[in-house]
């Protein structure tokens, strides 16, 4: 058995886990890498806070060293990418953050990319990233679907929410690529991408695609 791309969801919610292991099937082959996603025990039911996201990075460090031997790479399944620098510090192995690949995916798609975010309060989170990674020129502006939890499963409300605010980016922001900044809501993305015309990246899938290409790459035979 070859090395896998462990997926690790820093959050407790099973919910989000499945989800995250549908939206990275059609990622999946026969011959391999083999793609395993988890939740972290230890993590809140959702990271929604700064104090959320530093409080999980131990124990998905932890959880990381465990996995090293059998790993051909990390992805950290939460778009703050909590403890992304500390893991490439303590790994071998490449260390993939779903919010950086999104963003970085999205400018490959779009001149100005926007973002679709759960709650208000993450924003400020999403700009100090943002403004980290040197990509403000090409920000358009990271607008709230502003639903709890709760709401969230109600699937119709949800996917409505996600269009009006993607309109809203695509028209009076100037956004011709769209980010999702969720893990967990790739179900959503094929609607979306068709009711707002332009397109959508699921960073979950973007930082996925990227890991288990760098896996096979790595592993494969050259002549």
């Amino acid at each position: 058995m070859g090395p896998s791309v462990y997926v690790i969801n820093p959050n407790s919610s099973k919910t989000v886990t499945a989800a995250i292991d549908k939206a990275v099937t059609p990622l999946r082959s026969a011959d391999g890498p083999s793609i395993v996603c988890l939740s972290l025990a230890e993590g809140p039911p959702g990271i929604q806070s700064q104090r959320d996201v530093d409080g999980v990075i131990m124990p998905m460090l932890r959880k990381a060293s465990e996995l090293e031997e059998s790993a051909g790479a990390f992805v950290i399944a939460c778009f703050s990418d909590p403890g992304l620098h500390a893991l490439r510090e303590q790994s071998r192995r490449r260390v993939f953050g779903i919010a950086e690949c999104g963003v970085l995916t999205a400018l490959t798609l779009g001149q100005r990319f926007g973002i679709i975010a759960i709650l208000p309060t993450s924003i400020p989170r999403h700009l100090r990233y943002l403004g980290a990674m040197g990509v403000m020129d090409r920000f358009a502006a990271d607008l709230p679907i502003g639903l709890g939890v709760a709401e969230l499963s109600d699937e119709t409300r949800t996917l409505s929410r996600m269009i009006e605010v993607g309109r809203t980016l695509k028209d009076v922001h100037g956004a011709d690529v769209l980010v999702m900044g969720c893990a967990g809501m790739a179900s959503y993305r094929n609607a979306l991408e068709e009711a707002v015309g332009i397109p959508v990246v699921e960073p979950t899938q973007a930082a996925v695609a990227m890991a288990v290409g760098h896996v096979r790459l790595s592993h494969a035979r050259t002549s």
